[in-house]
């Protein structure tokens, strides 16, 4: 995978190299905290049942509990203590309010926590390696993307290349939490047959594009023809990366003329001389930053509504959240 995201970027910032490894970071490291804090419970839950080797008879004093229709048992160990407890169960039917529940617990322990007697009753365990089996594919999936973008990437800019004008545009679409609302387009028309209906190309931020927008000479690298996406490579050989396939309509939001879209920074709404180099106002991950935040904010507010808030799910979900929008936020190409 590294060897594909290499050659993302020719020009010597890589703004899309940049974003692929911030993303493929994100994702990784998000859901390595994420599977180890719900593992490491997990573990300490099967341990601790596997302990559990008394029994004690327990009566439902209340079922229906949640969206998860949990039940809560009173029941007594074997030192005379009484116990009321909250169970996650699946046979929800089975036990009603009224009816007995046994009841395992560690007989060893000062305050023993007790388990379904049941061996099959296992949702508490599920509600924890599940989540991991579940954020682990949506995770795998993303990693994927960045890997096929980059193999694309590297096997379409090998193909021959055919010489065609080029102009930038800027989509605005609907943001969202997880992606800004600009998108960069490159409206393709070949000069040979000026007849022909034009091709739109999404392709990922550049800073080469800021100096050249409409009617520039480029070069369009395809695998094939059709609407199988293309490389465009500038006249300084810097080579785009291209998002989805070639289009010969416009998407669903406006592209917009250079000169018709709203300056994103004060330094696009100012002249300066010549030669100036402007540094961002922000770093480029400052949007990403603020999802992240976003996403913890949205996690726990989930597990404090769905969740019953408690400390593991608190932290779980705050994890998936945060890692869950700041990797859609690098998917979708953000541009500074």
């Amino acid at each position: 995978m590294s060897a594909n995201l290499s050659a993302l970027a020719p020009h010597s910032t890589r703004p899309a190299l940049r974003v692929a490894l911030f993303g493929l970071a994100v994702t990784v490291f998000g859901y390595a905290l994420f599977a180890a804090w719900l593992g490491i419970h997990a573990y300490d839950n099967i341990t601790a049942r596997d302990r559990a080797t008394a029994t004690a008879a327990g009566v439902v004093v209340e079922d229906g509990i949640g969206g998860d229709d949990d039940i809560r048992v009173r029941w007594t160990d074997g030192s005379g203590h009484t116990h009321v407890q909250r169970f996650g169960i699946y046979d929800i039917d089975r036990y009603e309010k009224g009816r007995p529940f046994r009841v395992a617990y560690d007989p060893a322990a000062t305050d023993p926590r007790g388990f379904p007697g049941d061996p099959d009753e296992t949702a508490a365990e599920d509600d924890l390696l599940m989540p991991m089996v579940l954020v682990g594919v949506v995770m795998s999936a993303q990693c994927g993307v960045w890997a096929w973008r980059g193999l694309r990437f590297r096997l379409t800019a090998r193909a021959p290349g055919r010489p065609m004008t080029a102009t930038v545009r800027i989509g605005e679409r609907r943001s969202a939490l997880w992606r800004g609302s600009a998108t960069t387009w490159l409206v393709l028309a070949d000069p040979e047959r000026p007849g022909r209906p034009v091709r739109r190309q999404r392709v990922m931020w550049h800073p080469a594009l800021n100096t050249c927008w409409t009617g520039m000479t480029v070069t369009v690298r395809q695998l094939g023809r059709g609407r199988r996406a293309a490389v465009v490579e500038l006249e300084d050989g810097t080579r785009l990366v291209p998002l989805g396939r070639l289009r010969s309509r416009e998407p669903s939001y406006p592209l917009l003329d250079t000169d018709e879209a709203v300056p994103t920074t004060l330094h696009d709404a100012f002249i300066v001389p010549s030669g100036t180099t402007l540094r961002p106002a922000r770093p480029w991950w400052h949007h990403g930053a603020l999802t992240a935040a976003l996403g913890t904010i949205l996690g726990v507010t989930v597990a404090l509504l769905m969740a019953d808030g408690t400390l593991v799910a608190v932290v779980g979900w705050a994890l998936a959240g945060a890692t869950l929008l700041t990797s859609s936020w690098a998917l979708s190409a953000p541009r500074p």
